[in-house]
């Protein structure tokens, strides 16, 4: 099998995925992912698209993520893994569909405004 790449976005980070057919290992910018992300609940968002397949442990990823913060990152590798693994098989579409992990989560922060003190904040207002 050749190698299949697809490219995850969240907020600022994007992660470039590159799967093929392995024994599971798992690698983001040359470590561990376990190692990378250490919170539990971004091990569960690196995982969950090969749980939702059902395919756990059959393909070895090599993950190349930058920009924006952790969670953002485990996101956009969530979101990358879950487009290879359609890539792969289109079957799997459907599964991955429902909990949404194809979808491109376009919330970004508001870019803070000029004579304001934060996006939306206002300074007190005082009548008198």
């Amino acid at each position: 099998m050749e190698q299949i790449n697809a490219i995850g976005r969240r907020k600022a980070a994007v992660a470039r995925v590159y799967m093929k057919q392995g024994s599971g290992v798992i690698t983001v910018n040359g470590k561990d992912f376990k190692e990378y992300f250490p919170q539990m609940h971004m091990h569960r968002n690196v995982t969950d698209p090969f749980a939702t397949a059902g395919v756990e442990g059959s393909y070895d990823v090599k993950v190349n993520v930058k920009g924006g913060g952790f969670k953002g990152q485990s996101e956009a590798v969530r979101m990358g893994i879950s487009r290879a693994l359609v890539k792969l098989n289109e079957e799997f579409r459907s599964p991955l569909k429902s909990k949404k992990y194809l979808t491109r989560d376009a919330r970004v922060v508001e870019r803070k405004k000029y004579g304001k003190p934060k996006a939306r904040k206002s300074f007190q207002f005082s009548k008198r």
